[in-house]
Formats: C-alpha cells, structure tokens, sequence
C-alpha cells in the first residue's frame, strides 16, 4: 500500500472516531430532550444518531478488519470487508433510523400521544447537536476535498468513483444529520406555533424519509463494490497504453480490473505476443510487464498476464460481448 493510501487510511480513522463521539453525545441529549418533551421529532432526531453511532462503530470494524494481510484461505487479502461493513452500516441507517422515524411519525399523526409540552430546552439542545454535527461534517469534507484534489478529480466525481465507502458515509450521514436537526426544528416550532402535533408529525416522517434515501445511495455504493466493480477508468487506461507500448506485445486483446478494496486493483490481461519470441523471454516479458504496472499505478496490487492469439473467434465473441465497440478500437489499434 502506498504512503498516500496509509494516510487516506489514517484519516479515515479520525474522521469516523470524530463523527462516532459527536453522534454519541448528541444521541444522548436528543433523547433526553425528547423524553422532556414528548416530540415526535427530537426522538426521530435522538434514534438517527443512535444509528449513527452505530454506523461509525461498524466502520471502525470496516477500517480495522480490511486492514489484515492476505493469507492461505483469502490470497488477495480482506480488502472487501470495507465493503461488506460499510453495506451493513448502510442497513443500520435504514433499520434503526429510518424506520423508527417513520414509525414516530406516523404515531404520532394518527396516535393519541401526550401533546409537546413547550420548552426552551428542545431548540438549545438542537442548536448544539447543529454546532457538533457540522465539525464532524467538516471533517469529512476536508477529506473528501483533499482526496479528490490529490486524484485530479471534481469533488462529486471522486464520490462518485471512490473505492473507499469510509469517508463517503460520514459525509453522507453527517449531511442527513445537518439537515435533519433543520426540519425537526422547523416541526417543533411550528408545534409551538400552531399548536398542532400534524407539524411534529409531518417532521418525523421526512427524516426517516431522509435516511431512508441516504441508507439508500450507501447501499448501492457498497453494493457494486462487492460485486467487484472496475478500476478507475484512468488507470485503466494507463495500464492499456502502457502493454500496448511494449515492444514484445502485437496486441492488448482483453483487458479487465477488478477493486480488491482500497487502493487494491487486480489487472487481468489476455495479449498478443510477438511470436518470435521465446518461452523464456515470454516469461521474462511477463514479469517485466507485472513489476512496471505494480510500480507505475500505486493502487494495482496483482497482475496477471496471458498469451493469447488475437484471431481466436471465441476470444473475441467474448471480449466483443463485454465491451462491444471499445473492443473493436481494441483490435483496430493493435493490427
């Protein structure tokens, strides 16, 4: 792994230690204040961060368990565990939030509840929970800002391209947070206002709405990154023109990356030979090719590199299958 990535790793860390302490101290003076109360909305608020919480504790196991080297029984190493946490953080939002909030919210619109009792207490406890929340997303967006300019990207072209679910889900939820404390504001005192217990209601129902979407946008991000989602197009790129400069390839028939974990990406390539060569300099070409690749790309890890004939027909009904006309350029340029 490389220098950048141990640090992206270590800034991880912080930011979920971050966001795990402030959403702890929140959850407790949410629940609290709405015990106080009786609002619909601070208990919403007050289970969103207890699901938060728990979101960073499953993140803290992502980070510590995808950290472990490869062994016998997992050869390529315990990168996707990342994913497979971060997936079931992705879940508790949705479980332990949403459908608490949801529940609140409708209870309390069609329910029989005690009324909101009026108190200062509510909006000084949102207040701070505001001040608290914004630190822990400031965190996050430095990071992601910092990553996104080190890779040469936009800041949601790397959201949308990372392979590393820690960040973009402490932004994410801590983005929900923010805007989640606004509306249980707005239904609280419009509670206060009118004194009807439809706007408490009505608050509750749109937060859990809110993580719902956001369990939601996580959960398909993890999603395609377990089921092994392709490197970086530019890296894939680069790795392309760098076989196909090579003097011993005719060549690049087949091509395929897969994301081992963060910073982990296994190259796949099926190339044409130039046939004058021996067996022993085929060897020696391949694993020339493989340390030039592990040495130019930080993130490639493994590489594997096979002989293959160009003109062999089920090869290329194959290739042509999976990536249709790229692979037709494919073959144009190597001929």
């Amino acid at each position: 792994m490389s220098e950048e990535s141990g640090n992206s790793g270590g800034e991880s860390t912080l930011t979920v230690l971050l966001a795990g302490g402030v959403n702890l101290a929140i959850a407790i003076m949410k629940l609290i204040a709405g015990i106080i109360t009786g609002s619909g909305a601070m208990l919403s608020e007050a289970a969103h961060s207890v699901a938060d919480t728990f979101t960073e504790v499953l993140l803290l196991t992502a980070l510590k368990r995808s950290d472990r080297p490869a062994d016998r029984v997992h050869p390529f190493g315990y990168g996707k565990e990342r994913y497979f946490w971060s997936l079931l953080a992705a879940v508790s939002i949705f479980a332990s939030g949403s459908m608490f909030a949801l529940y609140e919210g409708v209870s309390t619109l069609f329910g029989h509840g005690e009324a909101q009792s009026t108190s200062i207490l509510s909006y000084i406890v949102l207040a701070v929970a505001f001040c608290l929340e914004g630190t822990s997303w400031v965190q996050a967006v430095r990071q992601t800002v910092r990553e996104s300019k080190a890779e040469g990207r936009s800041f949601w072209a790397y959201l949308r391209l990372i392979d590393d679910p820690t960040p973009k889900t402490v932004l994410f939820e801590d983005s929900a947070a923010l805007i989640g404390l606004l509306v249980a504001f707005a239904g609280i005192g419009l509670h206060q206002l009118t004194g009807s217990e439809v706007w408490d209601g009505v608050a509750s129902i749109v937060i859990g709405v809110l993580l719902a979407f956001v369990a939601y946008l996580l959960g398909r991000t993890n999603r395609g990154l377990l089921i092994g989602r392709q490197a970086n197009p530019e890296i894939v790129r680069g790795v392309r023109d760098h076989l196909s400069a090579a003097p011993e390839i005719e060549a690049v028939v087949d091509l395929q990356t897969m994301l081992m974990g963060t910073d982990q990406v296994l190259v796949c390539t099926r190339v044409d030979f130039d046939d004058s060569l021996s067996a022993g300099d085929l060897e020696r070409t391949c694993v020339r090719l493989a340390g030039e690749l592990i040495g130019s790309f930080n993130d490639v890890t493994e590489v594997f590199i096979e002989p293959v004939p160009r003109t062999d027909p089920d090869l290329r009904a194959t290739v042509l299958a999976r990536y249709g006309e790229i692979a037709e350029r494919w073959n144009s340029q190597g001929q």
